[in-house]
Parts: C-alpha cells; sequence; structure tokens
C-alpha cells in the first residue's frame, strides 16, 4: 500500500498535546491503513512571523528548518506557517521520497481542512492512498534526481575514488561517458542518479573532490523490475543471485559476481562459464 501527502498547503500547529495527538494519531492511521511506502510533495513553509513561547520569530520557525535539512521545500507568499515543526517531523522522519505524486492506483483518499481562510489559496492537507501502479506485475515507477557535469581536466585515476564515495553517500548509480568537448578537447561526463534526500550530498561530493566548478541537475521518471538477492543452491555451494521479476516471473537473473569469482579461482575453471552454470539453477 502506497501514501501520497499533497503539502502543498497546511501541516497543523504545534502545541504540548497537539503534537502527542498528532503523532501518534499518524502513526496509528497508517498502520490501520496497511501504508507501507510514504511519498510528499515539496513542503509549503509559509513566510511572516509566528508568536511562540520564546517570542516572535521568523517563519519557517528554526527547529522546523532543522529537521528539514536535505529535504525539498518552498516558500509561498502566504503570511503564516504551513509547516511547524510536527508536521516537519513526521514528513521527514516518515517519507521515503519527496516530489511529484508517484504513478498509483488511489483507493482512498483524505482530506484535512485548517480553521484559516486564505482566500487565494486552499487551506487544506490532502492524503492519497493506494496502490503504486504497476505493483502487481512487478514493475515499480520512481522519481530521481540526475546530476552531471563535464569534466576534461582531471586525472583519470581520480574518478575510482570519486565514485567510491557517491555510492557510499546513497548514489542509485553512477557512471562515466566519453565525450568531445569544445575546442576538441576529449573530456568525461560524470553522472549520478539520486533521490530527492540524497541531492545535495552528492552535489557538495562533486564540487569537493573533482575539478568541475558547475553542475547540472534534473528531475526524471524511471521505471525499475521488482528486484531481490536470493541464495541459490548450486554444485558449487551457496551462490547469491540477484533477479529481476514481472509479477512472479523471474524475468532476468545475475550471479553475484564475488561469490562467482572465488569459485573460479578455487577450482581454475574460467569465470564466464561458473557464471552461466549457476543462473541454470535459478528458477521462480
Amino acid at each position: 500500500m502506497l501514501c501520497y501527502f499533497d503539502t502543498s498547503s497546511h501541516l497543523h500547529e504545534l502545541g504540548a498535546v497537539d503534537c502527542i495527538v498528532d503523532i501518534f494519531g499518524a502513526l496509528i492511521g497508517l498502520d490501520i491503513l496497511g501504508v507501507k511506502k510514504i511519498y510528499s510533495s515539496p513542503l509549503n513553509l509559509g513566510s511572516g512571523v509566528i508568536k511562540t513561547e520564546h517570542g516572535i520569530l521568523p517563519v519557517p520557525a528554526p527547529a522546523t528548518l532543522e529537521l528539514l535539512k536535505n529535504i525539498p521545500v518552498y516558500s509561498s507568499d502566504i503570511k503564516f506557517e504551513l509547516t511547524t515543526p510536527t508536521g516537519a517531523v513526521l514528513i521527514s522522519s516518515l517519507a521515503d521520497g519527496f516530489g511529484q505524486m508517484p504513478e498509483m492506483s488511489v483507493s482512498k483518499i483524505g482530506i484535512g481542512a485548517g480553521g484559516r481562510d486564505f482566500k487565494t489559496h486552499p487551506n487544506v492537507l490532502r492524503v492519497f492512498v493506494g496502490d503504486e501502479k504497476g505493483q502487481g506485475s512487478g514493475v515499480r515507477g520512481q522519481g530521481v534526481t540526475i546530476i552531471e557535469t563535464n569534466i576534461d581536466d582531471m586525472n583519470p585515476q581520480i574518478y575510482e575514488y570519486v565514485m567510491e564515495k557517491l555510492f557510499k553517500a546513497g548514489a542509485l548509480d553512477v557512471f562515466l561517458t566519453q565525450v568531445l568537448m569544445k575546442k576538441g578537447r576529449p573530456g568525461i561526463l560524470l553522472t549520478a542518479l539520486s533521490s530527492a534526500d540524497k541531492k545535495e550530498e552528492l552535489i557538495k561530493i562533486i564540487l569537493k573532490e573533482t575539478t568541475s566548478i558547475g553542475l547540472r541537475f534534473y528531475e526524471a521518471d524511471r521505471v525499475t523490475l521488482a528486484r531481490e538477492i536470493k541464495t541459490v543452491k548450486t554444485k558449487f555451494g551457496n551462490v547469491r543471485v540477484k533477479v529481476s521479476k514481472l509479477g512472479n516471473e523471474i524475468l532476468k537473473s545475475a550471479p553475484e559476481y564475488n561469490d562467482c569469482k572465488k569459485i573460479a579461482e578455487k577450482l581454475k575453471k574460467p569465470l564466464i562459464e561458473v557464471m552461466k552454470k549457476v543462473n541454470k539453477y535459478v528458477k521462480n
């Protein structure tokens, strides 16, 4: 079950009792609905100032900003606090991703309205609950951020180090493409695929660890088959295999390289032969 929060308007104001009710109410509600994944639109923070126990504070409040580091946010011209620390901690802790509404089959819709009338803007929080489109077939849609930069003046030995750092920081994929740049200079296009919450960290790594003085990023959609790691019993012993499924049918399989390498070295057999034989053991 998938849940999407349209947070373009209002997440309820913080209060001592309200805080407990909102947080536990949200968690209990998600559990009752059987929600397994949560996605959210970028958060509208509002603007202006707010009166608190500590005096007048700017909107967004300091606590709200601290909770929303590395999360997509924006500020509208509405002079009101639209995302409170309570809402911020719920979304930042529970959301699996941020961006446009994912492809899904909506089965339930929830709408919560605030008490203030903004005249030009609906003061509501909407929640859509349903199944990911194609979930039954094993095809999954997902939004990604593509980060890329052109480099023509860096020692090629550095790329391996940079790629390792990007993967450790949560990059979904990193790859290099040969390109021809201005004045006929050969260069490298460094590309990293990222979820929205990892984007800022990956950008910092690229700018710090390479000779690049600038990069570009943009949002894209991707579709992937459902994947899992299976341990397969073979005549060589147990071998891990990555399988990709469409529904319950295994469409593709790839034996774990390190497992097969150890077998090939031990038995003094060609690695490609070991991988082919392991694949024959993969069943639906």
